[in-house]
């Protein structure tokens, strides 16, 4: 967790504890809502990044040298919103790409459309149509990546999915 998750979350604690103080049970809820779907974001980026790295561990057992490189905090703009998260770039040779992922954090970053609790953007230099969104959603039992095409709603994204993209960055 980063410095500003770490204060930004006792912020939220704080604000939430007041509220209750205050009986203003509203605010207490929606604050408990945003902790909640706050946890689900991060283990949820988390995962993406986990599978990613282990995609990428596995390849580089197999003698190939993938590089990586984490930013974080990141910023990236998505349909008027500020997303803050991170990057991850894997380099393999002049391959590269790119993962960016996050939500937005405060008010002024805007808010995350269309019930979308985090957004991922995948790039691969020199193959534009090889990239990919991806959008966490909430679903029945679990949250679940989904591809994301001209702002529709696609496919679920697995493991092999995000293996895929490794493979596509390695291939000869």
């Amino acid at each position: 967790m980063s410095e500003l998750d770490e204060v930004w979350s006792k912020m939220l604690a704080e604000a939430s504890e007041r509220a209750r103080l205050a009986e203003r049970h509203d605010v207490a809820d929606y604050l408990a809502l945003k902790a909640s779907n706050d946890l689900i974001r991060t283990t949820s980026v988390n995962w993406l990044f986990e599978t990613l790295n282990q995609h990428t561990a596995s390849a580089n057992r197999k003698r190939v040298a993938i590089s990586i490189e984490r930013t974080e905090p990141h910023h990236f703009a998505y349909r008027g919103a500020n997303i803050v998260g991170t990057s991850v770039t894997f380099r393999y040779g002049v391959r590269c790409l790119s993962v960016e992922a996050g939500w937005t954090r405060t008010p002024a970053d805007g808010f995350m459309r269309g019930g979308m609790l985090a957004f991922a953007r995948f790039r691969h230099f020199g193959l534009p149509k090889a990239g990919m969104d991806a959008a966490l959603y909430q679903a029945e039992r679990s949250p679940v990546w989904r591809q994301m095409r001209d702002e529709a709603v696609g496919a679920v994204i697995h493991s092999d999915d995000l293996l895929r993209h490794v493979m596509l960055l390695v291939a000869e």
